[in-house]
């Protein structure tokens, strides 16, 4: 399998994730510390590095968003706000990225 074929799947189970509670990015995660090497140097170590910066974020907006609506009685009803707006600029990310893989370009 080629490397720009692993980053369409890394980037396929990314865009998933929002929709299991973000575990399934846990697999490309993986994925993007194995292939690391083998695209160093390239426009695809670009989009190795834009995914993992994702998923990082993505997890830290889900831990800040969470404890803080949690510890307000009335953040528990409106917890689904944050939480749309964290898929929707998640997807955005993925989508943007992918978007460039699949031109070639580099992802900034």
């Amino acid at each position: 399998m080629t490397d720009k074929n692993v980053l369409n799947v890394m980037y396929l189970l990314h865009g998933l994730a929002p929709f299991t509670f973000w575990t399934l990015a846990i697999v490309p995660m993986i994925m993007g510390v194995i292939k690391q090497k083998d695209v160093q140097g390239t426009y695809l170590e670009t989009h190795v590095a834009w995914l993992a910066r994702t998923f990082w974020f993505g997890i830290l907006w889900v831990v800040v968003v969470t404890v803080v609506f949690f510890i307000t009685i009335i953040g528990i009803f409106l917890l689904w706000l944050p939480w749309g707006i964290l898929t929707i600029w998640y997807l955005y990310r993925v989508i943007k990225g992918w978007l460039r893989l699949n031109d070639g370009q580099p992802v900034a």
